[in-house]
């Protein structure tokens, strides 16, 4: 599942890039991780006829997903959502798409794209237990219990009951609890941390999800019989229908099934979990100097201590700080106190509600194609740095009040300009005046890199008039 908005790690994370794309320190997106230690399990099948990785995410994320599943060398599907529905409608459109490609009895791993599992060996034995219950004769939902390290008050938790192969029969479910309470919790050693990821048969959530919420269930199928012929005869991807799905309930699968099951269980899971919910947990995956600063990117710190930096592509210097998170970013600035971590949500909220451009989107913006960054704008012209991927092609397009000088810096370029056609090589450059057609292409095994110079009256992204597009835009 991949469809969370990440709020809480802007200004990295923003809704043109959410956080399973966010890089690490290592260089790979959560997304990517998350395909690579699903892949490697035991009986995930890995064929070009039956692909057994199926990744449920919003319609616009989805070519940045195929591009990080390529990048983890893995197979897989996709099932788009026209619009967010929280987990319990995702779930069960992938139990449909399991069930039509495997049978009711395929045992279903559910993952999140935004997790980081360190013990990776750990996870695989929480898997194997939990296929042991979830399996046709044991016929449980299973959850991954995370056995807590601390008093954590941002996490649900859950009650162990009686004691089942591998793991225990759920008593209760408790919401995100105060202090103290947590506190108990973890002295009891029978509470564990609601991790999110689940086991169970395809036919048994389906069944489950009849019995204690049907409407969500009833609008499911519909859903599903929209595609059935359409899932028999294409594997990499469907979209789910808008009008129908849109109508279903917005619900979470704890809520819609777990806390009314009375066949739950929960799986201990000690396996360096995390759910990179707010800058402290990136915080604490970088080491820290002797005064307890941590950098990610290139930075100072002078009579400084217990202070995070995170900076993309320019020096941040720490001076007379303590206890201070900064995180830069080319277009926007955080500056926070570790403790109030979870409220940068709200200045989300405020970019919102005052249509800021920071919320949605990044100087560098990734499209199908590629990438395009943006240098400087002004009063009548903006500059940007585009990068089109190997083989990749924007569409055939016009535009009413810009015109777009083409300076190539890196590559080759094919470009329908008007009625004609030219090959661009670095340090060679071309004009389109507005009302022209015009094309970019790559056709070579190389990135382009180009400089776009954009002239006119409005130079907003929606004055585009589309013509041919392989990417199904309109």
């Amino acid at each position: 599942m991949s469809g969370g908005a990440g709020t809480r790690l802007w200004p990295v994370s923003r809704q043109g890039h959410p956080k399973p794309f966010m890089k690490l320190a290592d260089g790979e997106t959560l997304i990517e991780k998350t395909y690579k230690r699903a892949a490697k399990l035991p009986g995930v099948v890995q064929s070009k006829d039956k692909p057994a990785l199926l990744t449920v995410t919003n319609c616009d994320y989805y070519f940045m997903s195929r591009d990080e599943l390529h990048k983890a060398g893995a197979t897989g599907s996709f099932l788009l959502e026209p619009c967010g529905r929280n987990t319990a409608p995702a779930i069960g459109m992938a139990a449909h798409w399991v069930r039509a490609k495997f049978g009711p009895n395929a045992l279903m791993l559910v993952l999140s794209a935004d997790h980081l599992i360190a013990d990776e060996v750990a996870f695989a034995d929480a898997v194997k237990k939990s296929v042991a219950l979830a399996k046709v004769g044991s016929d449980y939902l299973v959850t991954f219990g995370i056995v807590p390290t601390a008093p954590e008050t941002g996490f649900g938790y859950i009650k162990a009951g009686k004691e089942l192969p591998g793991g225990y029969q759920v008593d209760a479910f408790v919401e995100k609890p105060d202090a103290q309470t947590a506190q108990k919790y973890v002295d009891t050693k029978s509470y564990f941390w609601n991790s999110g990821m689940f086991c169970f048969t395809a036919g048994q959530l389906i069944e489950q999800l009849h019995m204690h919420a049907p409407v969500v269930a009833n609008a499911c199928t519909l859903c599903w019989n929209e595609l059935a012929d359409q899932a028999l005869t294409v594997d990499s991807m469907l979209e789910i229908p808008k009008l129908l799905f849109q109508g279903i309930p917005d619900i979470s699968i704890d809520y819609a099934i777990m806390e009314r099951s009375n066949r739950v269980a929960v799986v201990p899971s000690d396996i360096g979990w995390s759910d990179i919910g707010s800058w402290n947990a990136i915080r604490d995956l970088v080491s820290p100097d002797r005064q307890n600063n941590r950098a990610y990117g290139d930075a100072i710190f002078v009579n400084s201590t217990n202070t995070f930096v995170q900076s993309e592509n320019r020096l941040v210097a720490a001076v007379g700080l303590d206890n201070v998170m900064i995180i830069d970013t080319p277009d926007a600035l955080l500056v926070a106190n570790p403790e109030y971590a979870q409220d940068v949500k709200q200045v989300v909220g405020l970019l919102k509600k005052a249509d800021h451009d920071a919320f949605k989107l990044h100087k560098t913006v990734f499209r199908p194609w590629g990438t395009y960054t943006i240098l400087e704008e002004g009063e009548g012209f903006k500059m940007k740095r585009i990068e089109v991927k190997p083989g990749a092609s924007l569409s055939l397009q016009m535009h009413h009040h810009r015109s777009e000088h083409w300076i190539v810096v890196r590559g080759r370029a094919t470009v329908v300009n008007g009625d004609a056609e030219l090959l661009i090589n670095a340090n060679e450059s071309t004009y389109i005046p507005a009302g022209h057609k015009h094309r970019l292409e790559n056709r070579t095994k190389d990135a382009l890199v180009l400089i776009e110079v954009q002239c006119g009256g409005y130079l907003g992204e929606d004055d585009i008039v589309r013509f041919e597009d392989i990417y199904g835009r309109g």
